[in-house]
């Protein structure tokens, strides 16, 4: 059973690594699915808890960027901070406050954030378990070209 899993872990691997490959990244993002399993399969990032999907240009967006993320117990995202691009925050597992723009809202499994361009933000598991989500950012014609910056913490 062990050998299976790793061979069909390889293989979600090398499906990944073609897709991407197959579509530079400065083309255009065809359609495409990736299930759960491949997600979880995927390498985390260097802190150990984001996992990316894609980050490429699509037909109408200068690039659409997506990773899921594990959040231990305790821990925040990162400080409050802003940025230009917009984005979407879907939660699967877990509790989390969300700091928006100067006010927190407790959330959980099926919750959806928006944070908009350049207001603060950020979000902690006030959990006991670890909280999982997806995060969809895109940038676009209209995007600003303010730099991302740090925003006063939350209180």
């Amino acid at each position: 059973m062990t050998r299976w899993l790793y061979v069909a872990g390889l293989m979600g691997g090398v499906f990944l690594l073609g897709r991407a490959s197959a579509q530079s990244p400065s083309a255009a993002l065809d359609s495409f699915a990736v299930t759960w399993e491949e997600i979880q399969a995927k390498v985390a990032g260097s802190e150990g808890r984001s996992r990316s999907v894609i980050r490429q240009p699509t037909a109408t967006l200068q690039e659409l960027e997506m990773h899921v993320t594990t959040l231990p117990a305790g821990q925040s995202s990162h400080p409050a901070h802003t940025h230009p691009n917009e984005e979407v925050i879907i939660i699967r597992e877990g509790t989390l406050d969300a700091f928006q723009n100067g006010k927190t809202t407790r959330v959980g499994p099926g919750a959806i954030l928006f944070m908009a361009s350049n207001q603060p933000h950020n979000v902690t598991n006030v959990g006991t378990t670890p909280a999982v989500y997806h995060v969809i950012n895109w940038r676009t014609a209209a995007t600003p070209d303010t730099p991302p910056s740090p925003a006063p913490a939350p209180k």
